[in-house]
Order: structure tokens, then sequence, then C-alpha cells
């Protein structure tokens, strides 16, 4: 069962290195997150399969890495300067500053009504080029990694020798000034985005974006997103972007969160190489451009057929790493009995449970809606005993719980339960766990056990197909949780058995079960499942 709430995701990111808040010691800046030693891993394994996927395993798409900082010409004739733009209103009395579309009629940080009038806000960061800060060289760091294809189409066509159908690939950072971030990994300001442009002949194009939808979604499959969890959809004419003609969202219901978009998938027109190219009107484009008098180039295709230049139209699947890591996250979480704790625990915690939500009731200081939460989810934990006991955690950690004295005495009772009775697990497809091994001694004091250990770590990494660890920090039951908790696949023991005939056991992650196996055999076995 995926994740039920957030919280249960930022919990286990905080908890087991996946993902900090940036510049934390500090007080953090909103809206920006740090990849700690997990996540970091995770987060390239998932780039890695997008690349091998639309990349190695298509015989018709190049790579690109292109500049965060460009010209600020490439964004006048892109629109952006234009077009990239959120509402923002101020609160007049907490001097607060928000998206007037996520904003009733009072402000949701003080509840007063005294709100300006909406206005445009470019959410793309400025920024100096040069060493006079007063001068007019400035530039913009991008916020998307699709213009730096646009103006690198002739030079790739030239470069590759390519032919219509084809694409362009690219990984990189995007940075948007969101006025309001918000929701974790969801909404951010500074990004991962994975996009594929697709040039093809005009009057296929909706023939090529049927076709990425469905490469798309089996992709999100194949991370573990469960198909059942995604829903299409077309957005409407009135909905679309300046430069679509039609767009598939690809919607995740994300716990707390609902439906969210994962991916959009856009038929873009003419409209992005016809912004960009030089004599605009000898091509007869579809789609209504700026006239550029300051492009050099003429970002046009030599098609055969007809013995003429023409201007690709283009279909882009666009998603964002960091929603991608949230939904994988949530579907791979599970909170898992191993064993039901007894009656009279069950009855002691539920008490602690209906004493809280009381409290939370009672409580002046917390706001309506952080009330409503918190009490909400408190008794679908009470509803859901003994199943939901981790879910404590979560609810501890919600907005407002920490304002709750009983909130202490709850996570006492309960903490010692969920250690003895429960396992947090990530059941992550297995090319995309951060970490394929884990190798534990017996016994820590022990230089035989230790040694050998260690060399099997060293054995299993070689080569760097294996991402493997060695720890010694605990007893092997916790050893167990922690390596569950990360998404960990197999766990190996080296024990006083494979000093006399070099077997060890090898744990499954979602089985639990165990077998025995030569030392010999280990590294084709943990390959052959985690596909390296």
């Amino acid at each position: 069962m995926p994740a039920v709430s957030i919280e249960q995701l930022v919990s286990l990111c905080k908890r087991r290195g996946i993902i900090y808040p940036g510049s934390e010691i500090y007080g953090g800046l909103q809206g920006l997150y740090d990849y700690g030693p997990v996540g970091v891993e995770l987060k390239n394994n998932l780039i890695a399969s997008w690349w091998r996927t639309n990349v190695y395993e298509r015989d018709d798409m190049e790579g690109l890495d292109s500049t965060i900082l460009m010209n600020r010409l490439v964004w006048k004739y892109s629109g952006h300067e234009e077009t990239f733009v959120d509402p923002l209103v101020d609160c007049r009395n907490c001097q607060a500053r928000l998206r007037a579309d996520q904003v009733g009629a009072a402000c949701p940080e003080c509840g007063a009504t005294d709100l300006t009038e909406p206005r445009p806000f470019n959410l793309m960061f400025r920024t100096q080029v040069g060493p006079v800060a007063e001068g007019g060289d400035y530039a913009y760091l991008r916020p998307e990694t699709a213009q730096g294809i646009f103006v690198n189409f002739a030079n790739v066509l030239t470069t590759s020798a390519r032919k219509l159908p084809f694409g362009i690939a690219q990984i990189g950072k995007g940075f948007r000034n969101e006025i309001n971030p918000r929701n974790f990994l969801f909404r951010v300001r500074e990004f991962d985005m994975m996009e594929i442009e697709y040039f093809v002949h005009p009057g296929s194009e909706d023939e090529w974006h049927q076709r990425w939808l469905e490469d798309r979604l089996a992709w999100w499959q194949s991370v573990g997103v469960d198909r059942s969890r995604v829903t299409i959809y077309d957005v409407p004419k009135t909905d679309l972007a300046h430069y679509s003609k039609r767009t598939f969202d690809l919607m995740y219901t994300y716990p707390s969160l609902g439906e969210q978009e994962i991916e959009g998938i856009a038929s873009r027109s003419d409209f992005d190489l016809g912004s960009h190219t030089r004599y605009q009107k000898e091509y007869g484009l579809t789609a209504r451009v700026m006239e550029n008098l300051d492009s050099t180039t003429r970002l046009s295709y030599f098609d055969v057929a007809s013995n003429k230049h023409i201007i690709p139209f283009v279909v882009e699947p666009s998603a964002g790493v960091g929603r991608c890591m949230l939904a994988v996250l949530s579907e791979a979480y599970e909170e898992a009995m191993v064993k039901p704790p007894t009656d009279e625990v069950r009855t002691a915690v539920s008490r602690e449970l209906d004493i809280f939500n009381r409290s939370v009731a009672r409580n002046e200081k917390l706001s309506a809606e952080a009330k409503d939460a918190l009490i909400a989810f408190g008794e679908s934990i009470v509803r859901g005993l003994p199943e939901t006991m981790p879910q404590i955690e979560a609810l501890l950690s919600m907005p407002g719980a920490d304002r709750i004295e009983h909130g202490k005495k709850l996570r006492g009772q309960a903490q010692q339960v969920i250690d003895a009775n429960y396992r947090t697990v990530l059941r992550l497809k297995n090319h995309l766990a951060p970490i394929k091994a884990a190798v534990f001694p017996l016994k820590r004091n022990d230089d035989d056990l230790v040694g050998t250990a260690r060399d099997i770590r060293r054995m299993l990494q070689a080569g760097g197909r294996i991402r493997t660890v060695y720890d010694d920090t605990g007893a092997i039951g916790k050893l167990y949780r922690r390596q569950d908790e990360i998404g960990t696949p197999f766990c190996i023991t080296v024990d006083y058995e494979t000093l006399k005939d070099r077997t060890v056991t090898v744990r499954d992650r979602d089985s639990m079960e165990q077998i025995r196996l030569s030392i010999d055999e280990l590294k084709a076995y943990i390959e052959e499942r985690v596909g390296a």
C-alpha cells in the first residue's frame, strides 16, 4: 500500500538521508532541498533509467547538455518574458506575498481580508552578467531546459546527420522564482528536469503525440508507479499554454496532495523553431510567433520528398525529477506489521491517540485548518489499528503537532511497539534502489568476520555496478530495518559458518526470506536480480 500522507515521506527522507531542507543550519530557504547520501543515489538511478530508456534504447534520439545561462533574447522570443508569470497579491496586514489563484477571500497566513489587487509577477530569476552591477547586461537562470534544445537544433542536425523524425533529450537544472513554494518536492525554486523535444514532419504530430503518451506511461510503470494511479488529463483548449496545440498531463494521486501533474506531453506545433528562426515569413508558420529580427540562423530542415525547407513540428514529454522521486517513494513506501501487538498494547496506544485528538481540539493556538487535518488523520489511525500504528510518527510530524504537549507521551508509548512489531520498507524496483547490497559481520569485534565482510563489500562494488555498503553499528535485526527503510534489496551477513565454508546468509528485502550462498556465487546472483 502506498504512503497515506506526505508527512510519512518527509519524515523518512530526513531520517534516512534521502532529502534535507537546504541550508538548514541557517533556518533554510523555502522551496530548496538538498539530496543526501541515499537521495542522490536514488535520483541518479531515476535519471539513468530515463536516459537509458529514451536515448540508449531508441535509434532516433540524441543527447544534449546546454547552458543554464543563455542570451536573454532566447527568453524574449520564446515568450517567457511576456507570459511566464503568476498573479501576485500582497496581504496589507502581515505583508505576506501570495499567488492570487491560491488565495480565497482571506490571507491564509493571518486571516485578514485586506489584499492588494493581483498583478503579474515574472517567475524567472534575473542575474547580472559581467562586472558592472548597474549595467544592462543581465541574463536569466533558465526556467526550463527546452529552449537550450531549440536554439541548438541546427547544430545537432548538422553534426549528427539526423533525418525526421528524431529527438533531442536533455536533463538539467531549472529555476523558477515561485511566489509560494509548497508541498515538499512538488513545487520548488530549483529543480532538475528531464525533457525531450521530438521533431516530426508537419501533419504527423498527432500520431507521434499519442505514441509518446503510451511510451511515457510504460516508463512510469517500469519505475514502479502503478498505472491505476495515473490519469490522463487532456488539457482544454482554453487552458493550453501559448505554444501548445494539444497537451496531455499525466496526473498522479500523491498522498495528502491528491491528483497533481507528474509529466506534461505537449504537441507544440512549429512555434518553437519558428520563434527562433530567421526569415520566418518564408515558411508559412501555423503558429503565431513574434517577428524575429535578431536570430542569425534558419532553424529549418530540408525535406527531400518535397524538395524544400520546412519548420518541423515538436512533441515534448517533460517531467521534473523531484516530482518523479516523490511519486516513486510514495508507491514504494510500506509500513508493514511483522507481528501483531498484544490487545493490551493496542488498547493503550488507542487511548493515548484519543487523548491527543482531544488535546488538538481544545488547543486555541492552532488554526482551524491544522486542527481539522490533525484530528482527521489521528482518527483514521485509530480506526485502522493495529496496522496503522506506524503512522503515529507521521501524525506527530504534521504542522501544529509540536504544539500538543501530549504528543511526547504518545510518541513514547508507540515507539517501542513500532520498533518491535513493524518495519518500514521501500519496495523500490531493484534497478532504482540507492544501495543494492549491504554487508554485516555477525560481531563487529571479531577481526576475521569484519575482514571477510569488508572484502565482500569491495568485491561486490568492484566495477561500479553494485553500490554496496558495510555496516556494523547495531544488532543484525536493527541493521535489516535500516536497510529496509532505504530500499536495499539484499542484506548479507557474515557469520562463523562463513569462516568455515565461505557461505553467507543473503536476506531478501521484500519476502525477508534467507538463503545460504557461496561467496563465489554472490556477485552474479545479485547482478542478475538488480539489473546491473
